[in-house]
């Protein structure tokens, strides 16, 4: 029997040569998620971060049909549960949960080994929530210029919640802008900066709407301002502080998911995806709503722009006032 030609060889192997062809390269094993996904928090549970990271974290699960596990890691400032994502591997497997602190650490601290736009892949900003400038009744400002004047003439005792959060930094940028005798008051929290408003220790702060509307609806406290570039949707009449003399003022705590840098761009666009289904019912913008926040939903290019813009006006601020956060 005759051994075949080898022209005749190559074109009996040709249709195994086109299926391996036709197989996608660097195809995945399994179809994502195949296992439980951690979601890592630098804050503690129960609070308005944590409470939407869960939110999130069971649509996904439902969705998805896997398990999308909350890992609250506390400790540094939120810089413990940066660095447990940031070392992670880039497989989708583990997502952290950005706030203000990551944008504002970088700013200040030009040689700081954290910068979320080399360590992580942004996924998309979910929400943003504006601060109120509040007072107590008995201040003689009735607006946010009639309280500038007054600092203008005397000092101002202007609580805030910690050193180097955006409530701290958004007095600073007041302070800086307007050229008021800013005395800045820092607090261990929200809540003990509020106590002291509503005894009249101090006269002003910024609050989380949540916190202090029941407050101003009582009349215990008066909402001057917000501090959002926009009004906001649930105090629609209270001006914000770009209208009311301090151009381009924009203070706001947001909520963002991000994926160590390296995970496949696949991978963090299903992610988003699925963030963006959720973010957009009108069931879960009442939640957030409730919550003081308001829904956003960006896509990963434009959250990579917000945390640019976002270190960009931190740092310019850190050099305007020389403002030191360590």
């Amino acid at each position: 029997m005759s051994r075949p030609s080898r022209k005749s060889r190559v074109y009996r192997a040709l249709p195994a040569l086109l299926c391996l062809l036709a197989l996608p390269a660097g195809a995945p094993a399994q179809p994502y998620p195949s296992k439980p996904v951690r979601v890592i928090v630098g804050l503690a549970p129960g609070g308005g971060t944590d409470y939407q990271a869960r939110l999130f974290s069971q649509k996904l699960a439902e969705n998805l049909r896997q398990q999308f596990i909350v890992d609250n890691r506390l400790g540094a400032g939120g810089m413990i549960a940066y660095q447990t994502a940031a070392s992670a591997a880039p497989d989708g497997y583990t997502l952290l949960v950005a706030t203000p602190v990551y944008t504002i650490v970088p700013a200040f601290n030009e040689s700081s080994r954290h910068h979320p736009l080399r360590d992580f892949a942004p996924v998309s900003l979910l929400t943003k929530a504006p601060y109120l400038v509040v007072v107590h009744p008995s201040f003689p400002g009735k607006s946010f210029a009639e309280m500038i004047a007054y600092a203008k003439n005397n000092p101002l005792n202007f609580g805030v919640s910690g050193i180097g959060t955006t409530i701290h930094l958004g007095a600073a940028w007041i302070a800086q802008a307007t050229r008021a005798n800013i005395v800045i008051v820092p607090y261990k929290g929200t809540g003990p900066a509020l106590n002291d408003l509503l005894g009249a220790q101090i006269h002003t702060t910024f609050a989380n709407m949540l916190n202090v509307s029941p407050h101003v609806k009582a009349a215990r406290l008066r909402a001057l301002a917000v501090s959002g570039i926009e009004r906001s949707s649930v105090m629609p009449s209270i001006p914000t502080i770009d209208e009311s003399g301090v151009p381009g003022f924009d203070v706001t705590t947001w909520h963002g998911w991000l994926a160590p840098a390296g995970t496949p761009a696949a991978i963090v666009a299903q992610i988003h995806n699925e963030l963006a289904k959720f973010i957009r019912a009108p069931a879960i913008a009442e939640k957030l709503a409730a919550d003081g926040g308001d829904a956003v939903g960006s896509t990963p290019a434009q959250y990579h722009r917000f945390l640019g813009d976002e270190i960009a006006r931190w740092r310019a601020l850190a050099k305007a006032t020389r403002l030191k956060l360590d």
